[in-house]
C-alpha cells in the first residue's frame, strides 16, 4: 500500500491551515471592528468559497494560475508552474477552507468584551500588548477550534484539488482523489482502506474540536 496520499494529504492540510490562519485571523479581527455595511460586504467576498461548489472554486483558480493566464505566465517567467503540482493542492485547500477560519475567528473577536481592552488601555498599555495578552487569550479557544476545522476541511478537499492539481500517483495524489480513482478502477478493497484512514483522521479531528469546546466551557464566565 503506497502511503504517499496520506503524507501528501497531511502536508497539504497543514500548509493550507497555516496559510489560512495567518491570513484569516487578521482579516477577522479587522472585519469585526468594521461598520455593519462594510462588514457585510466583506463577509460576502471572503465567505463566497464556502457556498460555491468546490469545482467552481477550482475553475476560478485555473483562471488565475493557468499557464495561458496573465498571472500564470508571470509566474512561469520565474520558473513557477502552479497547475498539476502538489502545491496547487495547498492553494485549493486554502481557498475552500479560508471561510471556516475567518468566520470562526470573527465570531470569537465579536464575542470579546471590549470593556476589558478599554480597561487595559486606561492603564497605559499599548494596543499590541492588549491584543496579545488580553484579547487573544480569551479568543484563543474559538480560534483554535476554527483552525482544527480548517485543517479537517483542507484534508478532505477534493473538488478544487482535482481541478487544479489533478491526480498523479506519487506527485499530487491525496486521500480524496485516491479514493475516487480507486473506485473508478473497481479497486474497492483498497478504496475502502483509504476510507477507513480518512474516517480515523476525521474522528480524531472532531474529538479535538469537542475537547476545545469543553475546555472553553470550563473556563467560561
Amino acid at each position: 500500500m503506497d502511503w504517499y496520499p496520506l503524507w501528501n494529504s497531511l502536508r497539504t492540510a497543514a500548509l493550507a491551515c497555516g496559510a489560512v490562519f495567518l491570513l484569516a485571523v487578521p482579516a477577522a479581527y479587522y472585519a469585526a471592528r468594521l461598520p455593519r455595511l462594510l462588514k457585510g460586504a466583506l463577509d460576502v467576498v471572503l465567505t463566497l468559497p464556502m457556498v460555491l461548489p468546490p469545482t467552481v472554486v477550482g475553475y476560478f483558480l485555473l483562471m488565475l494560475f493557468g499557464a495561458r493566464r496573465p498571472l500564470g505566465q508571470f509566474l512561469a517567467g520565474f520558473g513557477i508552474r502552479v497547475p498539476m503540482t502538489w502545491w496547487a493542492g495547498v492553494l485549493a485547500a486554502a481557498a475552500v477552507s479560508f471561510p471556516l477560519m475567518y468566520r470562526t475567528a470573527r465570531g470569537a473577536f465579536e464575542a470579546f468584551d471590549e470593556d476589558l481592552a478599554a480597561a487595559a488601555r486606561t492603564l497605559g498599555l499599548s494596543n499590541t500588548w492588549v491584543f496579545w495578552r488580553v484579547r487573544m487569550p480569551l479568543c484563543r479557544p474559538g480560534i483554535l477550534a476554527g483552525a482544527v476545522l480548517t485543517f479537517a476541511r483542507a484534508l478532505g478537499e477534493y473538488g478544487a484539488t482535482s481541478m487544479i492539481a489533478g491526480y498523479t500517483p506519487g506527485r499530487t495524489a491525496t486521500i480524496a482523489t485516491t479514493v475516487y480513482q480507486l473506485w473508478r478502477t473497481d479497486n474497492e478493497a483498497l478504496a475502502f482502506r483509504w476510507v477507513l484512514v480518512n474516517l480515523a483522521i476525521s474522528t480524531a479531528v472532531l474529538l479535538a474540536v469537542n475537547l476545545l469546546e469543553q475546555r472553553e466551557r470550563r473556563r467560561g464566565p
